[in-house]
């Protein structure tokens, strides 16, 4: 068994295989995911697990360079933008248009769809490089 970092086995998989620039997803309950994308199901019920927490953990095993937000984020969701603009100190931050982020997510390797219920909780990260 895995001692440390994120258990699941999709996610941690995923995030080894990353080379430089690759894009993976972290999302609402509500984003439409492309077909064609893997998708990695955390959903379980209402706000579980959260957008946050699946973010912060992770962090804790990629290397991100930036970081894609909606624009829409800033008014509809301001403080999940804030502590999410925070875990995410250090990487170069970004926003786009809320059309623009789904037109993306589909050159992602995959999307982390998360229990959250919020709307605009979405971030596209792309991966950087730990040297």
């Amino acid at each position: 068994m895995k001692k440390i970092g994120i258990l699941n086995s999709e996610i941690s998989s995923v995030i080894s295989e990353l080379g430089h620039t690759d894009l993976i997803v972290i999302c609402d309950a509500g984003l439409p995911i492309p077909s064609h994308v893997k998708r990695i199901d955390l959903a379980l019920t209402p706000g579980t697990p959260s957008f946050l927490e699946t973010l912060a953990a992770v962090l804790t095993e990629m290397q991100v360079e930036k970081a894609y937000w909606a624009h829409e984020a800033k008014e509809k969701n301001g403080l999940l933008l804030q502590s999410g603009q925070e875990l995410l100190q250090g990487a170069e931050q970004k926003f786009v248009s809320h059309v623009d982020l789904k037109e993306m997510t589909k050159q992602a390797r995959a999307v982390i769809r998360t229990g959250e219920c919020t709307p605009y909780a979405n971030v596209i990260l792309q991966s950087g490089v730990i040297f």
